[in-house]
């Protein structure tokens, strides 16, 4: 957890603003997040995470502030933009289709072509696409009934699964995932948890959000916690840190401010 702590930074964000008409989503967010790193994004409801995601996402635009990769100002104006970057994002919704296997899940939006010279205006390149699929699966040890099988037939745990893997496959730097075990059952959030584990080994950097304190603690190298569109505080997820992380979650009447 040192090494990694330690890493160079692969995104910043500084002095990230959002408003909503009369509502601040954003006040002056900064943070950073860390090569290989799995980074928390702790706050209840309206604490500005969601709003935070979609603008590395390309989903919505800052007011104000600055976003770096790797050092460099980028604008991210698109979801296209962002991937371009390196980001992939799995939303809560997940956002797959129900009527495709794991192959049209996987390169929606990007088919393989053969040959690769022509670009777009080659054959789609089914074969390769399955066996690349094949592969990424297996190496993330995603474990399905039928590799064929529609999404639509599939468990939540294994359509989560599904979502993470494709992420991690071609997220090429960064990986953020919306609460990724949100009503799943133990033993498909312990498949979800290991993939995010096992990202730093494909040289993934990580943001999670996620209410789940224990499961933080299993997998988070750092939590990252906002309250009311702000910055307030970081902590190394811990069992001896749970109390302080709460408290800066929940925070105070003192605290409404101003």
């Amino acid at each position: 957890m040192a090494e990694r702590e330690n890493g160079k930074a692969v995104l910043e964000v500084r002095d990230l603003r959002k408003q909503y008409g009369a509502t601040t989503a954003l006040r002056d967010v900064s943070l950073a997040l860390r090569e290989r790193e799995v980074l928390a994004l702790l706050g209840d409801n309206g604490a500005g995470k969601s709003t935070l995601i979609k603008m590395l996402a390309g989903v919505e635009r800052p007011d104000g502030g600055e976003i770096l990769i790797d050092g460099d100002s980028v604008s991210i104006d698109s979801p296209q933009r962002a991937r371009e970057l390196g980001i992939e994002t799995v939303y809560q919704d997940l956002a797959l289709f129900d009527n495709a296997g794991p192959v049209g899940n996987f390169f929606a939006g990007r088919e393989k072509t053969s040959p690769g010279w022509l670009g777009p205006f080659g054959w789609v390149d089914d074969r390769g696409m399955r066996k690349e699929t094949d592969e990424l699966i297996e190496r993330l040890q995603v474990k399905l009934p039928d590799p064929k099988a529609e999404l639509g037939l599939l468990s939540g745990g294994q359509r989560q699964a599904v979502a993470c893997a494709r992420a991690i496959a071609f997220g090429e730097r960064i990986v953020i995932l919306d609460e990724p075990t949100s009503a799943l059952g133990a033993r498909e959030s312990a498949n979800v948890l290991r993939l995010i584990r096992d990202a730093s080994d494909e040289g993934i950097s990580v943001i999670l959000i996620s209410h789940n304190l224990e499961h933080v603690m299993e997998v988070a190298d750092r939590a990252v916690v906002l309250r009311q569109g702000r910055y307030v505080g970081e902590e190394t997820p811990t069992k001896e840190n749970h109390e302080q992380l709460v408290a800066m979650i929940v925070g105070g009447d003192e605290d409404e401010d101003s």
